[in-house]
């Protein structure tokens, strides 16, 4: 009988059953849920941004913003868990909608701060400081270094205009036109 394909037995849990049906602790699956996170390859678009760690415990840490609402906090039971004393046990919840995300703080103990400012509710951008209690991460919708959307729509304006340029030139030479 082989095991591959399946999670490898550790030590406190318990297998049952003829069919080897295994029960799993809590830790356990959320340290194969940390295992299968870090196994993806971690890019980052408009429509799947990501919380990025910058401070220590979670520094370059990546959480993806799947579509829908997800909630952060200390507790197990959250879709994002991060593990420090100043952040709440149900700290706030990032809302994304087709690439807009929005942030809402659930009241919380030591606040929700987005650019330094204190939220409630706030829209992320790209680039924005985002710090729960003393947690703080980087709201990304591209890697860093990558051009904006605007910086190439710049650039795709610019070489129209320079092709159609050249196109009157050509037009101009083979018309003759004075």
């Amino acid at each position: 009988m082989s095991d591959r394909g399946q999670a490898p037995f550790r030590s406190g849990e318990r297998s049952s059953g003829p069919q080897g049906t295994r029960f799993f602790s809590t830790e356990a699956l959320r340290q194969y849920a940390s295992d299968a996170a870090d196994g993806v390859d971690g890019r980052i678009s408009v429509h799947e941004p990501v919380l990025e760690g910058s401070s220590p415990g979670i520094e370059g840490r990546r959480f993806t913003l799947r579509p829908g609402r997800q909630a952060i906090g200390r507790r197990a039971d959250n879709e994002i868990v991060v593990d420090d004393l100043s952040v709440s046990g149900n700290h706030a919840w990032i809302t994304n909608q087709q690439g807009r995300c929005v942030i809402v703080n659930t009241l919380s103990t030591n606040g929700t701060f987005v650019n330094d400012r204190r939220i409630h509710e706030a829209v992320l951008r790209h680039g924005d400081h985002i710090r729960l209690g003393q947690a703080e991460f980087v709201f990304l919708t591209r890697e860093p270094g990558q051009p904006g959307a605007a910086s190439r729509r710049w650039v795709g304006a610019i070489l129209l205009l320079a092709v159609l340029g050249a196109l009157g030139v050509l037009a101009w030479w083979f018309l003759g036109l004075p």
